[in-house]
């Protein structure tokens, strides 16, 4: 059946550049404004390729007639006259009705620009239609209150899809990740004999690869809300798929992988919604603060935020797989530290400022600060909160790594009952050493001292409380040495990414006249760090020179060292340079007349970097 994935691709990619000439044609066409991200214009609808390249093969495999007997009678999960429910009908002919529906929807919009809340009420009516016949998450024991659920899901991820249909090559390329480990999820290595859902998913993807070719940066076409509805509708309907098999019942893989291969498209929507709202902005008014635009403003390039998006989306659609295939005891070894990870990357991405200070909040009057800021610098009660997840999760992992699947169900019960001990002990020894009094951002050596003293103390603290209180009855050593490592390497792995993110986004969007940094000793470092760490300066180093030769081709603070004095002539021209500073130490360097005579006659400004402390005289 792998014949529909090229069949698509073809389709695709034949028709896009042909809708693409006639949008050009007839001024269908995207026009940069303030709001939007794209700086000229381009060619609309490119959803009409996207969808005829699904729907022409969808609807010879779509197995229409299964819906008839949902649609004969009141009730459409039983028939009265039968003794059991009536079967689901085929998921293939219910995407196909309902992605044309969305079709027909976003078109309208791209050419009408219709009210938000109409489309919500088509998407509403669509999803209606899906638990009319069937379709649902099963995340509650409720049928009522399972079937707004699942009627939310459909509606968020649809508009999800919407959302980040916002730089070139995002929506298409996330559809494609999620479209290829759905395939995978549904049919595993066997690709011979392939599920309806298996089928509409390698269409997706086909019809996905074909578009993206002239979708990825500098995209020539946009999809448009006909594509981006379609596609978003399209995924949400597979995830409800996967949630019908028998194998996702009762296990925590019914939650977590639709959550897990939707995650891109779920954390930008979440995260843009609740900043909205805070900064007393409509949510459905457009902007330029998704989570793309934000690692733009971090410094990456736009492919490199693109791409960025694309790597979370295929770690998060792995570690789905493997919660598929494992039981309710090992999921949380993976679902819990990409949880963290999502959960960390937001947070930073939160505090970015992203709209005008004019405008802000209704939490403030005078700036944009994101509540998190205030709980991350001031009580630090999100670190706590963070802290309370690791302490549980280590000591968890410590016992999945220790024993065996036919041994962890007998320990999994040890772990239980000493959890709060250790949990409450390791707290004790956290606030003892003082770890919550440090800034993430100014993390250093000192705090890397600090918070080893303070796992190896909550280690000893929880071995001496199950000691006392359980006498090391069913303990293990090795399991508190495995915490210890664990504890550790999350702590400073959770302190160290807050560090590592800043200093990447000063170094990404560091901006300014170019300079050669004379010195490449202790000074030149310092320097190095008052440019990095202050803008005011508007200056932007492309590397060090340096009279000791063994320093050349070596790198200080990830700077090259890129050669001597009298070398300089050439790296001028190559790096188009504008000016040279010296850092203190080389204050009285006997080279500093000749840097004077070669700054003057090759029209380079000279700056001299000093550190110093000057007395203050008080009055009597």
């Amino acid at each position: 059946m792998s014949y529909l994935f090229f069949l698509s691709f073809f389709l695709c990619l034949v028709l896009t550049p042909l809708v693409r000439l006639v949008a050009v044609r007839k001024g269908w066409m995207a026009v940069p404004v303030k709001d939007r991200w794209h700086k000229r214009p381009t060619a609309l609808l490119g959803g009409i390729a996207i969808y005829f390249g699904m729907a022409i093969p969808l609807f010879y495999i779509a197995d229409f007639g299964t819906i008839l007997p949902h649609v004969t009678f009141s009730f459409p999960s039983w028939r009265p006259e039968a003794k059991g429910p009536v079967p689901l009908p085929s998921a293939d002919a219910v995407i196909w009705i309902g992605m044309t529906f969305l079709f027909v929807l976003g078109l309208v919009d791209d050419f009408r620009q219709i009210r938000p809340q109409t489309k919500l009420v088509g998407q509403i009516l669509v999803a209606s239609m899906v638990t009319f016949l069937g379709f649902r998450l099963h995340w509650s024991v409720s049928l009522t209150l399972d079937t707004v659920i699942t009627i939310v899901w459909i509606v968020g991820i649809t508009n999800a899809f919407n959302l980040i249909d916002n730089m070139d090559g995002l929506c298409a390329g996330i559809g494609l990740i999620a479209a290829a480990h759905l395939v995978m999820l549904f049919s595993g290595v066997n690709l011979g004999n392939l599920n309806p859902p298996a089928l509409v998913a390698m269409i997706l993807a086909g019809a996905l690869a074909g578009f993206l070719i002239f979708n990825f940066n500098p995209a020539s076409i946009f999809m448009g809300d006909c594509g981006s509805l379609m596609i978003g509708f399209t995924l949400s309907m597979l995830t409800l798929s996967y949630c019908q098999l028998p194998v996702a019942s009762f296990q925590l893989s019914v939650y977590a992988v639709p959550v897990m291969i939707l995650m891109v498209p779920i954390l930008d929507t979440t995260m843009v919604t609740l900043i909205r709202l805070l900064s007393g902005r409509k949510a459905s008014v457009g902007g330029k603060d998704h989570t793309s635009h934000r690692l733009v403003l971090m410094g990456f390039s736009e492919k490199d935020a693109v791409l960025s998006l694309y790597g979370i989306g295929f770690i998060s659609g792995i570690s789905a797989l493997f919660v598929s295939k494992s039981d309710t005891l090992t999921s949380p070894a993976v679902i819990i530290p990409l949880a963290l990870s999502i959960l960390l990357m937001g947070i930073w991405l939160a505090q970015l400022r992203v709209y005008p200070e004019k405008e802000f909040s209704l939490l403030r009057d005078r700036a944009y600060t994101p509540v998190l800021i205030e709980l991350t610098y001031k009580r630090q009660l999100l670190m706590v909160g963070l802290d309370f997840c690791l302490i549980a999760f280590s000591y968890y992992l410590s016992y999945r790594l220790r024993f065996h699947s036919e041994d962890f169900l007998f320990y999994f019960k040890v772990f239980l009952h000493s959890l709060p001990a250790v949990i409450a002990c390791k707290f004790v020894a956290f606030f003892a050493t003082g770890i919550y009094r440090g800034i993430w951002r100014y993390m250093s050596t000192t705090d890397v001292f600090t918070y080893l003293k303070a796992s190896a103390f909550a280690t000893l603290l929880s071995v001496a409380a199950v000691t006392y209180i359980y006498r090391f009855q069913d303990f293990s050593k090795g399991i508190f040495l495995i915490d210890w490592l664990l504890t550790t390497g999350l702590l400073l792995g959770t302190r160290g990414s807050f560090r590592i993110s800043a200093d990447t986004m000063s170094r990404k969007t560091l901006a300014g006249e170019t300079v050669l940094i004379y010195g490449a000793g202790r000074g030149g470092e310092i320097l190095l760090r008052e440019i990095l760490n202050n803008r005011k300066h508007n200056i932007k180093p492309v590397g060090f020179i340096d009279d000791d030769t063994l320093k050349i081709g070596k790198k200080l603070q990830g700077y090259p060292i890129l050669g001597t004095f009298q070398e300089a002539a050439s790296l001028l021209k190559k790096y188009n340079v504008s000016g040279m500073l010296i850092s203190f130490s080389n204050e009285d360097t006997k080279n500093l007349d000749a840097i004077k005579d070669f700054c003057r006659k090759n029209n380079l400004f000279l700056k001299r970097f000093s550190i110093g402390l000057k007395e203050i005289w008080l009055d009597a």
